[in-house]
């Protein structure tokens, strides 16, 4: 054998010696680490590398379990908080986790390599999304926050400035992803937030605040009425009629509350204006009179206060003059004057009646009495008169109620309501709306009477001449009247039926301090009729028949 052959046998030689001893060591380290986890490697932090897999497990589960149960650190935007991870519905799935764990590198560079450093098998979640869904929403009412946008406002006198500061809201989905692969870790975790940016900025907030509403409270706005009278809006009055909202651009601009000025100034000079007075037709030493009408004068606020922005901001005088206009009467002299109240066109009277149920139908003609019904409108009684209760002086008498006597506050209003029906019916005025009582009373015309319950039994007329008509009321401690007076265009007659079908009554024994012992009475069913005729001519203008039934009035016997 040549020399230049010799060095590369032995080169060969140690080559394959090294490959052999590599073999050699490779066999043994793969004997001595079999049924154990690879050197270096660790779980969520937690060493098990070279460990029996048993043992890695039983090491696993004391630390991860637990992390599970331990409050886990979470920062997310400006916000910091806790929760837990399992009840969060995060928890180790361990056969996914163990599977991972043990498994053989047979790579023999990796197994080299693992003398010198370490290897991460990363945990596997089981997630209960329910239970992270409800962890999330409750971590949002903590980290979640609107932001603050920037304005200006008035405490007293003074204007201050609310700086802008961003919000910020958790984004859930991406929250979840970071929660399921970094619980098990058991350090802070940072969970991601949107930045929710205020629409005013602080550029715009101190603009306002030096350009309108420090200028606004520098002093106090004036409005010059008459006779020296002077309304003022103070500097610590400013913010209820001043505020600020925000443009399309983010921009603070002014918004002046023009009624909120006037409810202040108003009161102020309410003395130098005078309120219209209509005119009136009233009865005077027992003919219609009528009360000339007087116009009023009134501040125009709207006029006066249409440079409110520029009295705000003026460095010199803050004074406007009230703008005083003419506020005329509804109801002209001439117009009272053409409602031809000249004549008594109707009268009638009712009597027979308790004390009690007196003092209520004398209250309410009271009431009643000078109302003026104009051409083409309708009269309501309920509406005229309002609520009829004991705060307006009316007292307990006697009603009907269910068929049989009893006693309610107000009772007896429908002797005033059938006395008005019937100056209505003989006036002509048109029948719009009413209700006979429920049985028989003889003291009023059958089938022409009228009964009224607050809130539920109305008497309604209307008034289809071109005049007007004036209702007068005369009460005494035993009867009570009704005139009406206006122009007589119309006669009326009246045409009262035969009574038939008649019914029996029924007993009723009744126990209370109300009740009212009674003989009873037959029930009936009967008409009227009413003939309206021109009053010139005589010529018919209307015929209408109406038909009432009548319940039997029980026999009551009170216990």
């Amino acid at each position: 054998m040549s020399d230049h052959r010799r060095p590369k046998l032995r080169a060969g030689l140690v080559a394959a010696a090294a490959v052999a001893v590599g073999a050699i060591a490779y066999g043994v380290d793969l004997a001595l680490t079999d049924d154990k986890v690879a050197r270096g490697v660790t779980v969520a932090g937690v060493q098990v590398g070279g460990l029996e897999v048993d043992e890695a497990d039983r090491r696993l589960r004391s630390v991860l379990d637990d992390r599970a149960r331990t409050p886990l650190p979470v920062r997310a935007g400006t916000a910091s908080t806790e929760l837990v991870p399992a009840r969060a519905g995060l928890a180790v799935d361990w056969d996914a986790t163990l599977t991972g764990l043990g498994a053989r590198q047979w790579n023999p560079l990796t197994r080299l390599s693992s003398f010198f450093g370490e290897r991460e098998v990363e945990v596997v979640t089981r997630t209960d999304e329910r239970a992270l869904a409800r962890a999330l929403d409750g971590l949002g009412k903590q980290i979640d926050s609107d932001p603050v946008e920037g304005d200006v406002v008035f405490r007293g006198a003074e204007a201050v400035p609310i700086l802008p500061k961003a919000g910020q809201r958790l984004i859930d989905d991406a929250a979840a992803r970071q929660l399921r692969g970094s619980w098990a870790e058991g350090t802070p975790v940072d969970l991601p937030v949107e930045s929710l940016t205020p629409a005013v900025s602080e550029r715009s907030v101190q603009s306002a605040l030096a350009q309108v509403a420090r200028p606004a409270v520098a002093a106090a706005v004036r409005v010059s009425g008459k006779d020296g009278a002077v309304a003022t809006i103070a500097p610590d009055q400013m913010g209820r009629v001043l505020d600020f909202e925000a443009d399309h651009s983010g921009d603070l601009v002014p918004r002046f509350d023009t009624e909120a000025a006037i409810a202040l100034l108003r009161p102020q000079l309410a003395r130098t204006e005078t309120t219209p007075r209509d005119a009136r037709v009233r009865l005077v030493s027992g003919a219609p009179q009528v009360t000339p009408h007087a116009d009023g004068e009134t501040i125009d606020w709207r006029k006066t206060l249409e440079f409110l922005p520029e009295l705000f901001s003026a460095t010199g005088t803050r004074t406007a003059a009230a703008k005083y206009v003419t506020a005329p009467a509804k109801v002209t002299t001439q117009q009272a004057e053409a409602l031809g109240i000249d004549e008594v066109i109707a009268e009638y009277t009712t009597g027979g009646f308790s004390y009690a149920s007196g003092v209520n139908i004398r209250l309410v003609a009271e009431e009643v009495d000078g109302a003026v019904v104009g051409p083409g409108e309708t009269f309501s009684l309920n509406g005229y008169t309002g609520p009829r209760g004991r705060s307006e002086g009316y007292v307990p008498s006697g009603i009907i109620n269910n068929g049989h006597a009893d006693e309610a506050v107000g009772g007896g209003i429908s002797q005033f309501a059938t006395t008005l029906y019937n100056a209505a019916y003989f006036a002509g005025l048109d029948d719009v709306e009413h209700t006979e009582h429920s049985y028989y009373i003889s003291r009023y015309p059958a089938a022409r009477e009228a009964t009224v319950f607050e809130g539920a039994i109305d008497l309604k007329f209307r008034n289809p001449s071109r005049t007007g008509v004036l209702i007068e009321t005369i009460g005494t401690g035993s009867d009570i009247t009704v005139r009406l007076w206006g122009t007589k265009n119309v006669d009326v007659e009246s045409i009262t039926g035969d009574r038939h079908s008649y019914t029996q009554p029924r007993s009723l024994s009744l126990t209370g301090g109300t009740c009212s012992p009674s003989s009873g009475a037959q029930g009936f069913t009967t008409s009227d009729t009413r003939v309206v005729t021109d009053r010139g001519t005589g010529a018919e203008i209307s015929r209408r028949t109406r038909t009432v039934t009548y319940d039997p009035a029980p026999i009551v016997t009170c216990r």
